[in-house]
């Protein structure tokens, strides 16, 4: 038998089981709108994951990369990024919901998928059935999966989660060898890992780094005074994104990236903390696009949009665009002085974000026509716009401005593998949409 986690603690501990082959179902994954009439979508780069796996899984060694695409991958498309997560060297899958994980199985996705919440006794069922790994933290949540696993006839694997300091869920220190004994006594269960979650691992204050390293201690010590009690598991896991990259001791035997699996690092400490471990990029996975479908030339003077915000400067060529903040594009971007890509060159906005459109000041430029396309995240040419500027402009992170995209926006995947699903072979149509 394997050795356990908690004798191997921070000592190249191995993590889930790697995943097997399986046979993919439909790779319109991350299809999250089906309508296509008017020219506004999302490209999701899937060999973008797969190398940002590759890179956050060689930073991280020997520890393994368990990648978090809960939220529908960040918004991404849950399925496409969890296949190429795994290409990219991923061992296993963490999501939030148990409707989450039956996504992923439903579209063929291979491996450990880990809930990160103890789910209600009425989604007990169908986790057993879709092969998800319970994390557990009362007892009631152990009573229910017992009973629903004594009825299958089989042995559950479980984590526990200890709460060291975020105070969301999880169990306290004291808790955990009750809840760790109650799953010993059950046949039909098997305790298969323990974890936390640091919440400031990110942080640039010495008060945020000792707090990380306060639950860092009280982890290793539950660890050990469960080891000494005769308790092991085979996982043990702390850190997100931020821990794997800033906190090395934070590794244990498995990490749970997911905004790196998406091409950002969360705050200036951890992108220092990666650029002195790493030689290479991380590359974002999602860009937000669009096209033209308007233009007029406006006086100076005129006051476009909602409110009537702004005047024009000058004589003005004000071009409109097909999304606005039922998508994900916030209100606040005009007046923190946002603009999009058109023509590789950056625009400014010419009024309010309106529910559906947004109007774009190109000032005395007549090439801009209709069709042309709009860039609001990604790259057009030499200039860029990331998820990371768009957090700046208005006050929040990159995860809220990724996982914000509405789900009216087709997710349309490219430089991926060959589409497989129910309309054929190649799948739906995915070419970006026309003039």
């Amino acid at each position: 038998m394997a050795e356990g986690a908690f004798r191997r603690l921070r000592s190249g501990i191995q993590g889930p089981t790697p995943p097997r082959p399986g046979r993919a179902e439909g790779d319109e994954t991350v299809a999250m709108a089906q309508g296509r009439s008017r020219p506004a979508w999302a490209e999701i780069d899937l060999a973008a994951v797969t190398h940002n796996a590759r890179v956050l899984s060689r930073v991280v060694q020997p520890s393994v990369l368990c990648a978090v695409v809960k939220a529908h991958g960040y918004g991404h498309g849950g399925p496409a990024v969890a296949k190429a997560a795994l290409a990219g060297g991923a061992t296993g899958l963490a999501v939030a919901l148990v409707d989450e994980g039956v996504e992923l199985r439903q579209h063929g996705v291979p491996g450990p998928i880990l809930l990160l919440s103890e789910c209600g006794a009425d989604a007990v069922d169908t986790a057993l059935a879709y092969r998800l790994t319970p994390t557990l933290y009362s007892h009631q949540g152990i009573e229910h999966f017992a009973r629903a696993s004594r009825l299958l006839e089989q042995r559950t694997s479980a984590h526990v989660k200890v709460d060291t300091g975020m105070h969301r869920v999880g169990a306290t220190a004291e808790e955990v060898p009750a809840l760790i004994q109650a799953i010993a006594d059950d046949p039909f269960l098997r305790l298969e890992g323990m974890w936390t979650h640091l919440p400031v691992a990110d942080g640039e204050t010495a008060e945020d780094r000792d707090f990380t390293l306060g639950q860092l201690a009280t982890f290793d010590r539950l660890a050990r005074q469960l080891l000494a009690a005769g308790f092991d598991a085979d996982i043990v896991h702390a850190a997100n994104t931020a821990g794997a990259i800033a906190f090395p001791s934070a590794r244990y035997g498995m990490v749970r990236c997911g905004i790196g699996l998406y091409g950002y690092l969360p705050g200036p400490a951890v992108q220092r903390a990666f650029a002195a471990a790493s030689n290479e990029s991380l590359r974002p996975v999602m860009s937000l696009r669009a096209r033209v479908v308007a233009v007029r030339t406006l006086p100076a003077g005129a006051r476009p949009s909602y409110g009537r915000l702004r005047p024009l400067p000058g004589r003005s060529v004000v071009a409109t665009v097909p999304i606005g903040y039922a998508d994900g594009v916030p209100r606040a971007l005009f007046t923190a002085g946002f603009g999009v890509l058109i023509g590789g060159r950056r625009r400014p906005l010419a009024g309010m974000v309106t529910m559906d459109q947004l109007v774009v000041d190109c000032g005395d430029d007549p090439s801009v026509q209709p069709g042309d396309e709009v860039v609001l995240l990604g790259r057009q040419g030499d200039e860029e716009i990331t998820a990371d500027e768009w957090a700046r402009l208005l006050g929040t992170i990159s995860y809220e401005v990724l996982c914000g995209i509405g789900p009216r926006v087709p997710r349309l995947t490219v430089n991926g593998p060959e589409r497989t699903g129910p309309t054929g072979p190649t799948g739906p149509d995915t070419s970006p949409p026309a003039p």
